[in-house]
């Protein structure tokens, strides 16, 4: 039988740069926009609060942009400071590269497994889908899912017990299954 587990964010990751005010490096975006218009040109940025000192950083959305070649319901959504928006943009990698940032998802996903009942099989197969792109190493996953420590898992990797069609060893932001031999 095969079971789902589901990664899931909690809330809006942590946005590592640097601020300019404190030098330290972690901002948390609270899902507040900021839009100026220049006639029919517009410019939008997602504003950012640094962790230390509470300094905004702004991260440029849209810069220049023609009223008339946004998406139909986007303005709207930044007038509403919609979190969800902040959100996808967040996963944007475009947006990530052009303001030079990365993210930070510690303590910021879940892991949802639908039950315990899957701990006494000899054999689990299961199917790990992602509602983000949140990299995380599959061997933690599995070792949050069943109750093991990494080096027990890891050692079900090294003897074959543990297969999957996806490298178990560095990080993971997309679907994969994997089998668990016990």
């Amino acid at each position: 039988m095969l079971h789902s587990w589901v990664v899931m964010p909690t809330c809006l990751p942590t946005v590592l740069r640097r601020c300019p005010a404190c030098a330290s490096d972690r901002f948390r975006a609270n899902g507040k926009f900021r839009v100026n218009a220049h006639h029919k040109l517009l410019d939008a940025w997602l504003l950012v609060l640094c962790t230390a000192c509470g300094d905004t950083a702004k991260l440029t959305v849209l810069e220049r942009t023609n009223v008339r070649s946004l998406r139909p319901g986007l303005l709207d959504r930044m007038h509403d400071n919609d979190p969800s928006l902040a959100a996808e943009l967040l996963q944007d990698p475009v947006l990530r590269r052009r303001n030079r940032v990365a993210l930070d998802w510690d303590g910021a996903w879940r892991l949802d497994t639908g039950g315990s009942d899957h701990r006494d099989q000899e054999v689990l197969d299961v199917s790990v889908r992602f509602a983000a792109r949140i990299p995380v190493r599959p061997v933690r996953l599995v070792a949050e899912g069943c109750g093991l420590s990494r080096a027990e898992v890891e050692r079900l990797v090294v003897e074959g017990k543990l297969v999957s069609a996806v490298r178990l060893g560095g990080r993971h932001s997309s679907d994969f299954t994997f089998t668990l031999k016990r």
